[in-house]
This record gives C-alpha cells, structure tokens and sequence, in this order.
C-alpha cells in the first residue's frame, strides 16, 4: 500500500528563498502550491486544503497572522508553521495565540524546517532551536530550584493558552470568569518565574506540561 504524501501549501514573497525551499521539500511533501502574499494564501488554503502551510509572517496585501486568523475563521484544519527571520519572543507568542503549531527561523531552515513540518503533522508543537534553546536552558535551573506542582485547573488554563485562546474563551470553555483565569494565569507565570506568555508557552511546551 502506497501511503499519501502530506500537502504542503507555502507562503513567502521572497521568490528565490521560496524557490529553494519547494526544491528542499518537494522529495518528501506534496507541494500543492506557492504563494506571495497573504490574499493568496486564504484563497489557495481554502480550495487546495493542504495537510501542513509554512507562512512567512512579513507578507504583503495581508500579513501572516492575518491570513491565519481568516484561515482559522474559514475551518482550515492545516497545520501551521511560521517561517520567518524574527527571533522575537513577542512574535513566537502570537504565532501560537492565532494557531501557530511551530516557529522556524530562515537561517535554520532546511532540515530543521522538514523536522518541524513532521512534528506538528505528529500533532506536537514546534519551537526553533535556536530560540528554545535559551529558553530551556533557564528553565531547567528554574525546576532544579523551584517546586511548583501545577493544579488540575491550572494545567487546563495553560493546555488553552498554548492553543492560542485569549482569556475570555478560556474562561468560556471552563466555565469560569476572565478574572480567574487571568488569575490562574498569572499565578503560574509568577510561580515558574518566567515574565511574559512566550516564556509561559515555551515552558509548557518544552516540559511538556500540555497534551500533544
């Protein structure tokens, strides 16, 4: 039995860069297509319904997060991975919060990028090396020093939070106000000792705090 190969759609207005990666993945995904800009990613999303879509986030006509958020809108189920050359932990933040499934920097593209696009196809998420790295390392002396089991709710308001849901739709799903669910947010993140949601998200992920 033959298997299907997953559809790949990518997303990138620099055409060259673009060009390189089609010849990187072409041996190992079926690229249904390329595009430039934002628009054209909604439209192509929507009528080719890819397995995987790798998305610069600097795009014209309609940035990345953008056509992100119309494609979540729409009930695109494809798998998102942000490709970009920011190594920003603001942009890792709401790359997760609009329905990021991974982060991978251009300068690590390659095979990095094709062990991301496997992973989040495994339903797991993906955080570039060259940014988790850091992070992990601090984390880890952080555990070494500090005990804080999290509580059954607490693991849930943080599972919500790696999806990308804001607080009013986690508390809408748990059946709690906004204020307590800021409250258990905020009770986690002073208690790991990391001071925004990036760091909280990474923690999560890295310790795998979260259902995969």
């Amino acid at each position: 039995m033959i298997m299907r190969r997953p559809k790949l759609l990518l997303a990138d207005d620099h055409t060259m860069f673009s060009q390189g990666l089609q010849s990187l993945l072409e041996d190992e995904f079926d690229l249904v297509g390329a595009v430039g800009d934002g628009q054209a990613l909604v439209e192509a999303a929507s009528r080719l319904q890819p397995d995987v879509i790798v998305v610069d986030i600097s795009m014209p006509v309609m940035n990345g997060f953008d056509a992100v958020r119309q494609l979540k809108k729409e009930g695109v189920t494809a798998k998102i991975i942000f490709l970009t050359m920011h190594a920003d932990d603001r942009l890792l933040a709401e790359a997760f919060r609009c329905g990021g499934y991974g982060y991978v920097l251009k300068q690590s593209a390659g095979e990095e990028l094709i062990a991301g696009i496997r992973q989040v196809l495994a339903g797991r998420k993906y955080v570039t090396p060259l940014i988790a790295t850091e992070w992990a390392e601090d984390v880890s002396k952080r555990v070494q020093t500090q005990k804080l089991p999290l509580t059954p709710r607490q693991r849930e308001v943080l599972q919500l939070v790696v999806e990308g849901c804001t607080m009013k739709e986690i508390a809408t799903r748990l059946g709690i106000s906004s204020r307590t669910a800021e409250s258990h947010k905020y009770e986690m993140m002073e208690g790991l000792g990391v001071d925004n949601t990036a760091e909280l998200i990474q923690y999560a992920i890295k310790l795998g705090l979260t259902s995969e």
